[in-house]
């Protein structure tokens, strides 16, 4: 199995795909595989510098260390939770209130979140259609889940690596009953729309008779390029997914945010789904950590991650790389792609060996194909990569491609 067929295990795309472990089958090539993702999960956790350090990734002793400081967001002499109430409940609350919507409903997944937000509204508004782009996360890694779990019946606007536009929305050939917006939109690169044009599709879809649903599971970090608060983002649809752990780095966990009646509907389906958990502490004390600490640093990750992706760019072109893309040129949020004219296993393979034999990890997560020739992997800054100066960038981009050249020659 190639890396490629790797970062197709490890992309059921959640939050943090290297931490994904890909599938052993018994086979000489899938061996190969798992073993690289070993050797690049060993090298991240040595490496003395990485762009991105996602909790994830660590070990059990560090992830529960998250906690330790937990009595600074809520009283931990307070009784645990049953079934939603205690610290769940503060956490719905915080949410709803970051988002300027009247409540919110905590879930333990947000496949599970958005399917039931997207059922509840279908039953409102008696039409089961769901207008979404064809790159969207139901659409691409949740095996037909709203079709065969929820009964809705996806409309799909378009399947180009961009955000929908309002034409698209107006021009529709059937009747949808929602609008469902993924801000940013991952696999078209982390894009999202200029304020004009998220203004311009909600619009659209009122005109249209449809209520507008935002999969906001990156929505956290999306205020920066929008130049809007959260609330103000949020304020243009009638509900809207949050997850906690892809930018907040939580145990996990994810919430819907929408008016009172909504959510009052969302929490007797999440019981229906399976979602009412005897008692979630731990990953609702880990959201609201990350609520305090990781919020309000991701626009200083937004800023620096385009000082990150010029920098690429230069690195690139100083060691001569005849094709290299950054995509977006100007990221629109802390991750973005960076695309390169090599085979998946020769860029996979540099990457791993940059991080074994200097200790600098530039690319940590898992290489696709993303065309004849072409690889594609994603990239994200977080406080680790803070430290990293334009010049560092360049200069660990240039030891990849010498890297690449080696394996290419071995």
């Amino acid at each position: 199995m190639t890396d490629a067929a790797e970062n197709t295990t490890a992309h059921t795309r959640g939050g943090t795909d290297s931490a994904e472990e890909p599938a052993a089958n018994g086979k000489p090539e899938e061996s190969a595989a798992m073993s690289r993702y070993r050797r690049r999960l060993i090298a991240h956790r040595a490496a003395d510098r990485v762009l991105s350090r996602p909790g994830a990734l660590g070990t059990i002793r560090e992830r529960l260390a998250v906690l330790d400081t937990a009595g600074d967001v809520y009283d931990l002499d307070g009784s645990a939770d049953i079934y939603g109430n205690g610290v769940v409940e503060a956490l719905e609350e915080r949410t709803a209130a970051l988002l300027g919507m009247e409540a919110a409903a905590f879930f333990p997944t947000g496949t599970m979140a958005q399917q039931v937000a997207l059922r509840c509204w279908a039953a409102r508004t008696g039409n089961p259609a769901v207008a979404l782009h064809a790159l969207s996360h139901p659409e691409v890694h949740e095996r037909n889940a709203f079709s065969q779990v929820s009964g809705l019946r996806p409309v799909r606007l378009t399947g180009e690596a961009r955000q929908p536009t309002a034409d698209e929305v107006d021009g529709l050939p059937e009747p949808f009953g929602t609008l469902m917006l993924e801000l940013p939109l991952r696999e078209a690169g982390f894009v999202l729309p200029s304020w004009e044009e998220l203004t311009a599709l909600t619009d659209a879809a009122r005109e249209r008779d449809a209520v507008v649903h935002f999969d906001g599971a990156r929505l956290w970090e999306s205020a920066t390029h929008l130049g809007r608060p959260v609330d103000e983002i949020a304020s243009l649809a009638d509900s809207v997914y949050v997850s906690y752990y892809k930018s907040l780095d939580a145990y996990g966990g994810a919430a819907i945010a929408g008016p009172r009646t909504l959510v009052e509907d969302v929490k007797t389906w999440r019981h229906r789904y399976g979602g009412q958990l005897f008692q979630q502490f731990p990953t609702a004390l880990s959201a609201l950590v990350g609520l305090e600490r990781e919020l309000p640093r991701l626009p200083e990750y937004v800023r620096h991650a385009r000082v990150v992706a010029a920098a690429l760019r230069e690195g690139f072109a100083e060691a001569g790389v005849p094709w290299a893309r950054v995509h977006p040129e100007v990221p629109h949020t802390q991750e973005f792609q960076v695309w390169l004219p090599y085979d998946v296993d020769v860029v996979a393979e540099a990457a791993v060996r940059q991080g074994e034999e200097t200790g600098t990890l530039l690319f940590a997560r898992a290489w696709d194909r993303g065309g004849p020739g072409l690889a594609v992997t994603e990239v994200e800054v977080r406080a680790a990569g803070l430290e990293w100066t334009a010049q560092d960038v360049r200069r660990a981009a240039e030891d990849f491609v010498e890297r690449v050249r080696t394996v290419l020659g071995a």
